[in-house]
């Protein structure tokens, strides 16, 4: 259900929802209830106060929305501060976007180390993706600029296709990193079955607005589309720091 009411509410600009009376600290209380009425189960990981007096921030794992204290209106979007022209609501993202992530087991995770780690990127990657084996083809590259690379599986084309069986397969090799090599190269592996986070992956990568791949989650929470050579990725990691 709750997975089924985000989805709902991604291109939503405004909810009216049933309004309820405030009462100074109850604002948290008012606001879980207003989401109860429309989504019976509804689980908010964090209520905290906005920029904007009367509205709060409301967290659902790395899902952010805005919700008036009234319980009233709800709405989703950037609160950009016009005189520093900051996007608030991407600072909070990025947080609720490095905790997600950093929730995940890593042996959950396909991972490429550096030697002498610098970065970690956690890489969303289809295995019939051109740019994603075209990032992997530099997987060394990253790994000499010091980036360890830690793989989320993320089939574009959905649960039962022929990506996500490949997905799978390559899990249930006994080494992982040279089957998911090969299968980026090209390379037909048997179709295996075992226990897999593949379904779990594709989930998250959903809750974080993945639509295409690779999609890459920096060491600092930021989402990153697309492919992006790997010295300039270093650059730009570099300087984040």
């Amino acid at each position: 259900m709750q997975k089924r009411m985000i989805k709902l509410f991604l291109p939503l600009i405004v909810v009216v929802m049933a309004g309820y009376a405030v009462a100074g600290d109850s604002n948290r209380a008012v606001i879980e209830k207003s989401l109860q009425s429309i989504a019976p189960g509804f689980k908010v990981d964090e209520i905290a106060p906005s920029p904007i007096n009367g509205v709060s921030e409301v967290l659902v794992g790395p899902r952010l929305f805005y919700v008036t204290n009234d319980g009233k209106y709800l709405f989703q979007g950037s609160l950009i501060d016009i005189e520093s022209r900051t996007d608030l609501s991407e600072e909070r993202r990025k947080a609720a976007r490095l905790k997600a992530v950093n929730a995940v087991s890593e042996d959950d995770m396909i991972i490429f180390p550096a030697k002498n780690p610098r970065h970690t990127i956690t890489v969303f990657t289809d295995i019939d993706c051109g740019y994603c084996r075209k990032l992997h083809k530099e997987i060394d590259q990253f790994n000499a600029n010091g980036i360890t690379v830690r793989y989320l599986m993320f089939p574009r084309s959905g649960i039962d296709t022929p990506s996500y069986y490949k997905a799978v397969s390559v899990w249930c090799e006994k080494d992982r990193n040279a089957a998911l090599t090969e299968a980026k190269a090209g390379k037909v592996l048997p179709r295996a079955e075992c226990d897999n986070p593949v379904k779990a992956n594709m989930e998250l990568g959903e809750l974080l607005g993945v639509t295409g791949t690779p999609a890459m989650v920096l060491d600092n929470g930021e989402l990153l589309p697309g492919y992006v050579p790997a010295a300039r990725l270093a650059r730009v990691l570099d300087k984040q720091s």
